[in-house]
């Protein structure tokens, strides 16, 4: 699996503003929602309260929210690149600024944990970091996710 295979061009947020953890999970839930037909408010809810469980900020200003949903029928990811820094209770205690979510189908254990584990390690590469957040172009932003297969590499 692929970055490029649970995320679209359009689930690209470049330049988010958002001004909290909760106002950014109810950004993501808004392009969620646009991208699975469900409710916003159910994905919001959905995402807080994984929050509510543990922090999903990872450290290095990365988070990876996630969540499942009955009766989706794909893994649908979206990306959000915060203009500035929000306090997100991470592993380290550092703002975030660069989150990838996930909402999985209720079924889907291995794929989903799969989709959870390659995003983890693509955002712990550096050089990948470092173009992320050099860039609030959305196309820059979805051809340095789609290229992850070199940034596994690295």
């Amino acid at each position: 699996m692929q970055l490029i295979d649970i995320i679209s061009r359009d689930a690209v947020i470049a330049n988010a503003k958002s001004n909290s953890k909760k106002q950014l999970l109810s950004d993501i839930a808004d392009v969620a929602a646009a991208e699975t037909g469900r409710d916003p408010r159910t994905i919001f809810e959905l995402l807080l309260q994984r929050e509510r469980l543990g922090s999903t900020g990872i450290g290095n200003g990365v988070a990876i929210p996630h969540g499942k949903l009955p009766d989706l029928d794909r893994i649908t990811g979206v990306f959000a690149r915060l203009a500035k820094p929000v306090p997100f209770d991470a592993m380290d205690d550092e703002p975030v600024d660069l989150v990838f979510a996930i909402i999985a189908p209720e079924g889907s254990g291995a794929d989903h944990l799969k989709a959870l584990s390659r995003i983890a390690r693509i955002m712990r590469n550096a050089d990948t970091l470092a173009a992320l957040r050099q860039t609030d172009d959305r196309d820059i932003i979805y051809s340095l996710l789609g290229n992850d297969e070199k940034a596994n590499a690295a």
